[in-house]
């Protein structure tokens, strides 16, 4: 347990970054289920939307720290070679 009050902030700066950070992953699972799902329905301008919201996503999430800026990176690259190989 805290004792100091700079302990006890930091327990409830924490809990309050918690909830937030949870939230903006949950945010981005989110979409890029929807992705995966326009993916395999095979319609691209769907897919090409969804691609868009993500990409969007996961940049703001990586800007604000919630993860690393290269994991965002990663998993774009990851999502528009499927994209690549689903016009190909």
């Amino acid at each position: 347990m805290a004792h100091s009050l700079s302990a006890k902030k930091r327990v409830r700066q924490n809990a309050k970054r918690r909830v937030i950070n949870r939230a903006r992953k949950s945010a981005v699972k989110t979409q890029t289920k929807g992705f995966v799902a326009a993916l395999s329905s095979g319609d691209k301008k769907a897919v090409k939307e969804q691609f868009k919201l993500v990409v969007k996503k996961l940049d703001k999430v990586a800007a604000k720290g919630t993860i690393h800026k290269k994991k965002a990176s990663r998993l774009n690259s990851r999502m528009a070679k499927k994209i690549n190989k689903l016009k190909g």
